[in-house]
């Protein structure tokens, strides 16, 4: 009898100290304070995707394709470009030759190195490459043709690739351009496009396009 009793009293204590126990090991699964729990409620958000067709407008720095061909430092960079007027540092740019080479013979250098807040639209030697030879010598015999053609690349302000997105402005040559676009895309007349936006040079912003703007005759 007092077997039985001894035997029932043990019995007790032992499953008195196994419930805490199994209690405690359930709770760990799926109690708030676990570190599975934790980990999740401290994972950063997903980011939500671009909206299909949404663009973003360029900030104040430079744009577009053919900037990757910028030198990155010395007086062709974007930083040594700034430190310059205009015409001068179009110079330093190797892919604005052929422009360079046109003012010089206009006679325009000191014009446009010595005016204020100007935009020039700078065709790159590949824009100039596509007008026939032929035509290209006779602009480039008669100087005041070559400077009509140049001047009407000036803008008399500064214009931001979002004052760009829809206008008409008068150039220096007195007749006037048209601009479209968005982004980083943006057309002068509906075919010179521009290549690289928004570079800054001392008293100027240029935008280099890859067609030559014509004035009309």
């Amino acid at each position: 009898m007092y077997a039985l009793r001894f035997r029932r009293t043990a019995m007790a204590v032992t499953a008195a100290a196994v419930l805490p126990l199994t209690l405690s090991a359930c709770g760990g699964d799926s109690g708030p304070d676990t570190a599975a729990d934790k980990s999740a409620s401290s994972a950063p958000a997903e980011e939500q995707p671009t909206p299909a067709g949404a663009e973003a407008a360029p900030a104040g720095g430079p744009f577009g394709p053919a900037c990757a061909s910028v030198p990155r430092e010395g007086a062709g960079s974007f930083d040594g470009m700034a430190q310059d007027p205009v015409a001068t540092a179009a110079s330093n740019n190797p892919a604005l030759s052929t422009l360079v080479a046109a003012v010089k013979k206009a006679g325009l250098v000191d014009t446009l190195n010595n005016a204020e807040n100007i935009t020039v639209f700078a065709p790159t030697d590949d824009a100039f490459a596509k007008i026939p030879k032929a035509d290209l010598d006779k602009v480039l015999a008669d100087k005041q043709m070559l400077t009509d053609v140049l001047t009407y690349h000036v803008v008399g302000r500064k214009l931001t690739a979002q004052q760009l997105g829809s206008g008409t402005y008068e150039t220096l040559q007195k007749s006037t351009l048209t601009t479209s676009g968005s982004g980083e895309n943006y057309t002068i007349n509906d075919n010179s496009k521009v290549v690289c936006g928004n570079v800054p040079t001392a008293n100027a912003t240029v935008h280099i396009v890859d067609t030559v703007l014509m004035p009309d005759s």
